[in-house]
């Protein structure tokens, strides 16, 4: 959610102030249907104002408005969200996931949120009215300043607070399937339950078609073992499903997250992978200097600890690492085989970001250094031989440094 300057006032005073957007209407009807939602969840009117642009997305118009007048004691600004697509292209699943999301947080205690609180929310027009967070900076744009010990508190920062939402959320599955059934549940609770087996079954014969790199039995045999993190049991709590640095505010009451499309309750260690890869369902990864993917590791175990003492057991906890990294690369390779467009796999933030094969070939080769580690032959022999042939086409590749550290 990118963080726009403040925009020019328009409209007339004491109406909707609707600025200057390619999309008035849309924003108009959106600033509409937030009054409407809100009236009726508080029982008097309320009236919102000067609505700004945040960056949303083909899927969404994410404004902040102005609490114009309201009989009650609301935040001086709000953070609304409505999906736009249609019904029928999948941003309804988004919206249920995304308001269950909100939901959940928003009856834990204060100290125990993590993201927004969610004021009011509608199914009939897929809108949400969130806490404004105001203009705090994203891990991004530390990640992309120019202080490395910025950055380097930032990531810290990040990966203790990703530990404290697993820990708050451990046990609260039921409460999140209850919220889904009052909403509709989506076709899947969990992204990653339809694309990942899909990826993996799919992904031998695309590296052979594309590259010539054959998968041997041992290797497929691993990456299909990954998929037991989808259906275990242990170790389950709320994912945002996609934390990215853009999806993240560095706000002065620590790390706040944003956009839930996907959130969801599945194992931790899908999660924990971003910590190692890094950020392995981005685009915009770069690379980090090292030592940071293990202190980012320390922290967030720091806080789970409690929860899952057996992750701090290192005979325990890598493993199953490993197989999360497993998963989150063949993942990742067949989306870039397999999505026409290869740019939509990019990042919509305003950032800059590195080329997709420097990042395709960063994740074979830290799969195959992590592999090695782990003394899991099949699976580093694998990787580096896509590597190989990754850098048969590519030529020589290199990730850059995050440029704070850079």
């Amino acid at each position: 959610m990118e963080i726009a300057a403040d925009p020019p006032e328009t409209g007339e005073p004491g109406g909707t102030g609707v600025v200057d957007h390619p999309a008035s209407a849309e924003v108009l009807a959106t600033v509409v249907a937030a009054e409407s939602v809100l009236s009726k969840r508080f029982g008097a009117r309320i009236r919102l104002a000067e609505p700004e642009d945040l960056g949303g997305s083909e899927r969404s118009i994410v404004l902040r408005v102005k609490v114009a007048a309201s009989p009650f004691s609301l935040p001086r600004t709000l953070a609304v969200k409505r999906y736009v697509e249609r019904p029928d292209t999948g941003s309804r699943d988004s919206w249920v996931r995304e308001a269950v999301s909100y939901q959940l947080f928003t009856a834990l205690a204060a100290e125990d949120r993590m993201c927004p609180e969610l004021f009011a929310h509608d199914r009939g027009t897929s809108l949400l009215v969130l806490e404004d967070l105001g203009r705090a900076p994203t891990l991004a744009e530390k990640l992309h300043g120019d202080d490395a010990r910025v950055a380097e508190g930032a990531l810290l920062s990040w990966a203790r607070s990703l530990g404290r939402l697993h820990a708050s959320t451990a046990g609260r599955e039921a409460d999140f399937d209850a919220l889904l059934r009052r909403l509709s549940p989506p076709k899947s609770k969990d992204p990653l339950t339809v694309d990942g087996p899909i990826a993996v079954e799919a992904l031998p014969l695309l590296l052979r078609t594309e590259y010539g790199v054959a998968t041997s039995d041992a290797a497929l045999d691993a990456a299909r073992a990954t998929l037991a993190l989808l259906d275990t049991a242990r170790h389950r709590a709320f994912s945002p499903s996609d934390s990215c640095p853009d999806n993240n505010l560095i706000t002065n009451r620590g790390v706040r997250f944003l956009d839930f499309e996907g959130g969801c309750v599945r194992n931790i260690l899908f999660d924990a992978a971003y910590l190692t890869v890094p950020f392995p369902s981005c685009w915009c990864a770069y690379s980090l200097p090292p030592g940071m993917t293990d202190a980012m590791l320390a922290a967030w175990r720091a806080e789970i600890r409690v929860m899952w003492p057996d992750l701090d057991d290192d005979e325990v906890l890598l493993p199953r690492l490993l197989d999360a990294q497993v998963f989150w690369v063949w993942l990742t390779t067949w989306q870039y085989l397999t999505v026409p467009d290869v740019e939509q796999l990019g990042s919509g933030g305003a950032v800059a970001r590195p080329h997709q094969a420097d990042v395709l070939v960063a994740r074979w080769a830290g799969l195959a250094a992590a592999a090695r580690r782990a003394k899991s032959a099949a699976v580093a022999e694998h990787a580096e031989s896509v590597v190989t042939a990754l850098t048969r086409r590519f030529g020589e590749r290199s990730l850059p440094l995050y440029p704070a550290f850079d």
